[in-house]
């Protein structure tokens, strides 16, 4: 029985092309042929095959075909075959253009090759292991041909599908991010791009499986990571990643770091875990790191200000552990026993958690005894000095001190004398918690020892909830700096005698301090 018959017994209606009017040439099919084995050939595949007048597929110089060899059985001898050979593969070249200019003068003749037969009104078949546009050689062709010819794409399964299914395990979960990588990027942005995501797969093995092992280890995935080589060919073998011997990867390999939430291994127990103080930035997801994003993922529990935790998203299996604003101690106590019991920590700070925030309560607890032995890192943000001044320009372009107004851990006697100390000095200021509804007078007293130094017309950007939903900047002069429009979500950054504030010709107003200072 045909595929069409077979289509018609089941009571699925046959497929139709759909032609362009009044078009007398032939129609372009690129075919998903699946990741190796036959029988994960759609009908449709097979179909179109069938149909076809001319088989088109990529192969190395050495003349063998890996999609040819998928779709053998439904190869006639009176199709006309038309083998694409690469001058190139991974190897150098005297081309003038380069490896890339081989390539692109190789896409460009066997593109006009099938033209020829479109042309003459025949019908051609590309075929494509996994998914024709899914990394696949048969894009090239579809970007030169498609817009002069009717075409059709016929999806396959890629292969890292059937990885998952030779793996037995889910790729994504729920609200999980699946990343795919190219194993031919640099190990830093691999790294990086491991460290961020949920779960991951790497194709293009091969060569790069250094590589790919290196940023595996260096963002944290090397023992959730695992190999599928060959996946539904003959010689199909499934390992740890760390297991793997480099000089015997493929090509036609892949790593997957799969689902956490579908672990069918829990991670081994540890006689101690590990404390990571997280900065989160000054508001959402935008403001995260990779390397914070992918700490955040990792920890099997969250310690924090209740605020700050609504920032990262729910996961499944994570315990969460809010508290108030002022219990900095309380919390960094909690995450170092939380460790010392084998357990996964991430302590949630916003901005940077070195300045004003979490890293120091947590490595002033652990510097005590039972916790001197619980591994404790630190990993940076970006804090809100730096992202008022990125929305304003660059007013903090020079020298800049960093100073809270909050005199509820220190004298207001030690802010004054070090305001003064810092305005003398005539550095630009990020003045910290400038306000709050039991704080009203600091800022009125601050503008004040700052005018004993600065100028009235001083630019002081007023930026508030900087990332968030409420954001607002304004810059005004410093004489004009009225205490009620702060409060403790606004940062105050006030210039140097060097600091300009320029209205640009689409009305904003940028304020940035020069780099270079006068001479005396």
């Amino acid at each position: 029985m045909s595929v069409s018959e077979q289509q018609a017994h089941n009571g699925v209606p046959e497929r139709q092309s759909v032609q362009h009017p009044e078009q007398s040439t032939g129609r372009l099919y690129g075919v998903g042929l699946g990741p190796g084995d036959p029988s994960l050939m759609t009908v449709r595949a097979v179909e179109v095959i069938a149909q076809a007048d001319v088989v088109a597929y990529h192969s190395a110089r050495h003349g063998r075909s890996i999609a040819r060899s998928i779709a053998a059985k439904h190869i006639r001898a009176d199709h006309i075959e038309e083998a694409l050979v690469y001058p190139v593969t991974t190897e150098s070249t005297d081309h003038p253009g380069g490896y890339r200019g081989a390539l692109d003068e190789f896409y460009e003749s066997a593109a006009a090759r099938l033209a020829a037969h479109l042309d003459a009104g025949r019908t051609v078949a590309v075929l494509s292991e996994g998914d024709p546009l899914f990394y696949g050689s048969y894009q090239h062709m579809h970007k030169r041909l498609a817009d002069r010819y009717p075409t059709e794409v016929i999806p396959g399964v890629t292969s890292l599908s059937a990885a998952a299914a030779c793996l037995g395990t889910p790729l994504a979960e729920a609200d999980e991010v699946l990343t795919i990588l190219p194993g031919t990027l640099p190990e830093e942005e691999l790294t990086a791009r491991l460290a961020a995501t949920d779960s991951a797969v790497v194709m293009k093995l091969g060569r790069t499986f250094p590589t790919v092992r290196r940023a595996m280890a260096r963002s944290g995935r090397i023992a959730e990571a695992r190999y599928v080589e060959r996946a539904t060919m003959s010689g199909e073998r499934t390992d740890r990643l760390a297991a793997i011997d480099a000089d015997t990867v493929p090509y036609f390999s892949v790593a997957v770091v799969p689902s956490r939430i579908a672990a069918t291994e829990p991670p081994p127990a540890a006689e101690c875990g590990e404390v990571v103080v997280v900065g989160t930035g000054p508001a959402g997801p935008l403001w995260l790191t990779p390397e914070s994003r992918g700490a955040l993922a990792a920890a099997e529990d969250l310690v924090g200000y209740t605020t700050y935790l609504d920032r990262v998203p729910i996961r499944p299996g994570q315990r969460r552990h809010g508290s108030d604003n002022k219990v900095e101690s309380e919390r960094a106590e909690l995450a170092l026993d939380l460790a010392r019991r084998g357990r996964r920590v991430a302590v949630v700070s916003g901005g940077d958690p070195g300045i004003f925030a979490m890293a120091t309560a947590v490595l002033e607890v652990a510097s005590q005894d039972p916790y001197r032995s619980v591994p404790v890192r630190v990993l940076p943000g970006v804090t809100a000095a730096n992202a008022a001044a990125a929305r304003a320009g660059a007013p903090l372009g020079h020298d800049y001190a960093v100073i809270s107004l909050s005199d509820r851990l220190k004298p207001w006697d030690v802010i004054a004398t070090r305001l003064g100390a810092a305005a003398s000095a005539d550095l630009a200021l990020a003045l910290y918690n400038p306000g709050s509804r039991s704080r009203t007078w600091q800022v009125a007293k601050a503008r004040e020892l700052l005018l004993e130094h600065r100028a009235p017309d001083t630019p002081v950007i007023l930026a508030r909830d900087v990332g968030g939903p409420e954001e607002s900047l304004r810059t005004v002069p410093l004489a004009d700096l009225d205490p009620d429009q702060v409060d403790m979500r606004t940062i105050l950054l006030v210039g140097s005698s060097q600091t300009q504030s320029v209205r640009r010709d689409d009305g904003t107003q940028t304020v940035w301090t020069p780099r270079r200072y006068p001479e005396s």
